[in-house]
């Protein structure tokens, strides 16, 4: 079980318009039940166990271990699903019920699978999912969503090395898709065939049944110090795409980066990262800009696609305690949106932060 206590104004929604917000523990303020799940795991290897419950699919599918050093909200549950699930998916703040299975057939491949909510929210009204469902409390099966993912680790912990041989560089990869069975409105036609746009529109979207996407992800380590093992760089790809422009805000994401552990030679829990992260707009959002620009006359951005490179640093400063300075530019803000305080786009965005972590 594991609750949240969330205070503090929202940076991205309040000043910055952005897609990939800049900070993964930005949400709502609330206290919150998060998760509450039981997990049991069958055969003395533990090569199969399944877990029951409310859970927050963030914290084992989709997962780039290097991403994770960073700050910006994508690194961790990536834009696709965060745009186009209901209710952003069932990732933090939010968490939904099901039920998960893992399958580890040899030591070095893994089967993750589950059938979860599909939506964390017990309704389809419009509005803010985290104050729809406020305390974490509502625990619904709003339609159905269903996840698989792939793994391949090497090595793994029954890897083999002959004598003399170097240790092998690490890698982790990992295929995976998800199907969710609600309704999803139209991004540009309503329910007659014209677009939402046309003056002589109702303003009703056309409803479409389902929606998936695919994905894949790979973590490889690519030099390590002869003389210091822990000293290493990492890099990392992830990248997530559905063909399925009509019903979707973002079509295609994708997350990369480098890692170095160890920057400085004996700063042992030091890292610094260099990563970057990337969203299209589908079509029918696009052609929905191209449209209203018609129909009104009026000056109406074309979303496309936004951009957004980051530089950060994690600092040990204690065994307790670490400092991260963090530099994040946004390229696009929002794919395109217009600049409520002026005319032309939003501005390219710099954001300066420092985060800490304090174990106790």
């Amino acid at each position: 079980m594991s609750t949240l206590q969330i205070h503090g104004r929202n940076l991205s929604a309040d000043d910055l318009s952005t897609l990939q917000t800049a900070s993964g523990i930005e949400a709502d303020r609330s206290t919150r039940l998060w998760e509450l799940w039981y997990q049991q795991k069958f055969g003395s290897e533990d090569r199969f166990n399944v877990r029951v419950g409310q859970q927050s699919l963030d914290q084992e599918f989709m997962v780039s271990q290097n991403a994770l050093l960073f700050v910006n909200t994508m690194m961790g549950w990536p834009m696709l699903p965060s745009a186009n699930l209901p209710g952003g998916g069932p990732a933090y703040p939010l968490s939904a019920p099901g039920i998960r299975f893992r399958f580890r057939p040899t030591d070095s491949l893994t089967l993750l699978a589950g059938v979860f909510s599909g939506s964390p929210l017990n309704t389809d009204k419009p509005g803010d999912p985290q104050r729809l469902n406020s305390s974490g409390l509502v625990f619904p099966w709003n339609g159905t969503l269903m996840i698989a993912e792939l793994q391949y680790t090497y090595p793994s912990l029954g890897t083999m090395l002959y004598a003399n041989q170097s240790q092998p560089l690490a890698r982790t990869y990992k295929l995976g898709f998800w199907y969710d069975t609600k309704r999803f409105a139209d991004q540009e036609f309503d329910s007659t065939g014209l677009s939402l746009a046309n003056p002589a529109s109702a303003g009703v979207p056309r409803m479409h049944n389902g929606n998936w996407a695919v994905y894949a992800v790979a973590d490889q380590m690519i030099w390590v110090d002869p003389e210091e093992p822990d000293r290493n760089l990492n890099v990392f790809i992830r990248a997530m795409g559905t063909p399925l422009s009509d019903r979707n805000l973002i079509s295609f994401s994708l997350n990369a980066g480098i890692t170095f552990h160890e920057p400085i030679p004996h700063r042992d829990d030091d890292t610094f990262g260099i990563g970057m992260g990337y969203a299209r707009v589908s079509g029918s959002v696009s052609g929905l800009d191209h449209d209203t620009a018609f129909f009104t006359g009026a000056f109406t951005p074309i979303r496309s696609g936004e951009t957004f490179l980051e530089l950060t640093y994690q600092y040990q400063a204690t065994p307790w305690w670490q400092l991260q300075p963090d530099i994040q530019y946004v390229f696009n803000p929002g794919a395109g949106l217009a600049n409520p305080n002026g005319t032309g786009r939003i501005g390219n965005e710099l954001v300066l932060g420092l985060r800490t972590n304090i174990l106790f």
